[in-house]
This record gives C-alpha cells, structure tokens and sequence, in this order.
C-alpha cells in the first residue's frame, strides 16, 4: 500500500504498509520494518502482534515491550532484518475485550481462562498475512524470533522456510510470571530458562 523511509533510535528502516484485499469482509492491515539485506541470507524476522497496553504505556502484566524493543536492537546489530507488526491486539481479540480479559485475570482467571470465558479462542490470531508480506518482499527463508511454536508451523504451512528459532526471552517482573507460566503451560511457548 506504501512505503517510506523510517528513522529510528535503533538505525534506518524502510517501512511498509500491507493490507489484505479490501473487498474481504475482514481485511487485515500490518506493517513491515525492514532494514538491510534480507534476501542474500534467511532474515532475521519478528512476528510481532499489536499491544497498546505493553508497547505504548509500557505495561509489566506482558513482555510485549520487551520483545519489540528487543527484537529491533538485535536486527539493528546484525544491520538487517524484518519486523512485522500486525494489528492484533490481545491475540486477536481485540482492545475492550483485551481490557475485559484484564479484569477477569484480576478475579483470579489467568490469561487464557479469561479469553475463553469472554467466548474466544485462547489465542485467535492468524499469520496468512506475514507470510504474504514475506513473499511479497522476496523472502523465502527466516530466522524467526519467537517464543510461539504456532508462527514456526504458519510461516513454514505458506511455504516460508524457517531456518532457525530464535528465543525471544526477556527478564521480566513478577507482575508477568502468570502470563509466561500460562504461555508456556497451555499455549506451548517455547522457554529455555522457565
């Protein structure tokens, strides 16, 4: 849809809007960062979802901050790499029921308890568009830094060879060790040091 030049603290990207066919009842928007040579060998890649409540205000109930900033400071070391940021926030359950999530967890819910009771799936996001941005940038191979076996299965089902997991581990306060507990007990998060 457009691209532009994007400086950064961490260095120079380009930025790259994407969106899916407007005529789909449910068209989905996502934008790409990108920076350096990310054809020659697999990218460095992060997959990474919308989070108001952790990005913008720095929320310690996620480490959704963390791994973005993380993310762009270890593409910015090694001078190229994507980051993909899709719009959907809550695992895909959008902003108010995010927030209603929020209160269910503080009557004792944990996170995907809480999703399911407002009547999701614990987890409703799809990754048919990063995979599409990929293949429109001309990437066919990644090193994808995640946590979450599901984006692993989705890139490589569209044909995205993942050549390397990349852990995605940052410390965190005690206000979020329910919130990786939950990851890694019932969502299959991947940890090396939990």
């Amino acid at each position: 849809m457009a691209s532009a030049d994007f400086p950064t603290r961490w260095g120079q990207f380009r930025i790259f809007g994407f969106a899916t066919d407007a005529a789909d009842a449910k068209q989905q928007e996502a934008v790409t960062l990108v920076m350096g040579d990310i054809k020659s060998h697999p990218a460095l890649l992060r997959i990474h979802s919308q989070c108001l409540t952790g990005d913008v205000f720095g929320s310690l109930r996620c480490d959704c901050r963390q791994q973005l900033e993380m993310a762009l400071a270890l593409i910015a070391k090694e001078g190229a790499g994507i980051l993909i940021y899709e719009l959907q926030e809550g695992r895909g359950i959008g902003l108010m029921p995010k927030l209603q999530a929020y209160e269910l967890q503080d009557a004792g819910l944990d996170t995907v308890q809480a999703n399911e009771k407002l009547g999701f799936k614990a987890d409703q996001r799809g990754y048919g568009l990063p995979a599409d941005m990929l293949k429109a940038l001309g990437v066919s191979q990644v090193r994808l830094l995640s946590n979450n076996p599901a984006k692993v299965r989705a890139l490589e089902d569209a044909g995205i060879e993942v050549t390397e997991r990349i852990p995605c581990e940052i410390a965190l306060s005690s206000h979020a060790e329910g919130y990786l507990k939950t990851k890694k007990e019932k969502m299959g998060h991947l940890f090396s040091s939990r």
